[in-house]
C-alpha cells in the first residue's frame, strides 16, 4: 500500500492543531476587524443628537458669551456632512462660546429666519456677547475657517472668514406668520395654499 501525501488521514495531530489555531487567528482577528468598522462607520454624531445638547437661543442671548448659531435642517446634506466637525469644534471652544441650532423646519424660527435673512443652508450667523451680529457664512466651510471665526469671535476681533459662502442647500419659506383662521391644524402650521 502506497502512503499518497496529499491524503488528510495522514497529517498528523499536530498538523492539525496547528491549522485549526490559525483559522481561529484568523477569524477572530477578522471580527475583531469588522467589530471596529461598524463602530467608525456609526460614530458619527448626527444633527438630532447635535441639535438636542445645543444651547437654548434665550439662554445664549442671556449668558453672555458669544454664539454661533447654525441654521439648518434634516434633509441637507451639506448639514450632515459638517456635523462632525462642527461637534469637533464645539467640543474645543464650548466652554467659550454657544452652540445654538435651529431647524428652519421648525416655524417657531419664522423670526429669526427672517431677521437674519436665511435662504440658505447651512446658514451660520455669529453674535457677539451682547447677542449683536457680527457676521454669517453661508454653506459648507472648511474646519479652519469655522475655527478661525469662532477663535475671532471668543477675543471679540472681526472675522477673518464674515460673509464667506461655501455649497448649501437652497431653503424658501414663508416669512410671514401664519394667522390661526388662516391654518388648517390636519396641516400643523403650514400655510394653506
Amino acid at each position: 500500500m502506497s502512503v499518497n501525501p496529499s491524503d488528510s488521514t495522514n497529517t498528523s495531530p499536530f498538523t492539525t492543531r496547528l491549522r485549526n489555531f490559525i483559522v481561529a487567528l484568523v477569524a477572530i482577528a477578522l471580527s475583531v476587524t469588522i467589530f471596529i468598522g461598524l463602530r467608525t462607520e456609526t460614530a458619527s454624531v448626527s444633527l438630532g443628537e447635535m441639535a438636542e445638547a445645543a444651547t437654548p437661543l434665550n439662554v445664549a442671548l442671556s449668558n453672555g458669551k458669544p454664539s454661533l448659531v447654525e441654521f439648518y435642517a434634516n434633509w441637507c446634506t451639506t448639514c450632515q456632512a459638517m456635523a462632525s466637525e462642527l461637534e469637533e469644534i464645539k467640543q474645543q471652544y464650548g466652554e467659550n462660546a454657544n452652540f445654538v441650532m435651529l431647524n428652519v423646519d421648525n416655524s417657531k424660527w419664522l423670526p429669526e429666519l427672517a431677521k437674519y435673512r436665511v435662504d440658505g443652508i447651512p446658514h451660520f450667523v455669529f453674535l457677539d456677547r451682547d447677542g449683536s451680529e457680527v457676521g454669517q457664512t453661508i454653506g459648507e466651510m472648511p474646519k479652519s475657517v469655522m475655527a478661525a471665526n469662532i477663535e475671532a469671535l471668543i477675543a471679540g476681533d472681526l472675522l477673518p472668514y464674515d460673509g464667506t459662502v461655501g455649497q448649501g442647500s437652497k431653503f424658501n419659506t414663508s416669512v410671514a406668520p401664519i394667522k390661526a383662521s388662516q391654518a388648517d391644524p390636519r396641516v400643523h402650521g403650514s400655510q394653506v395654499q
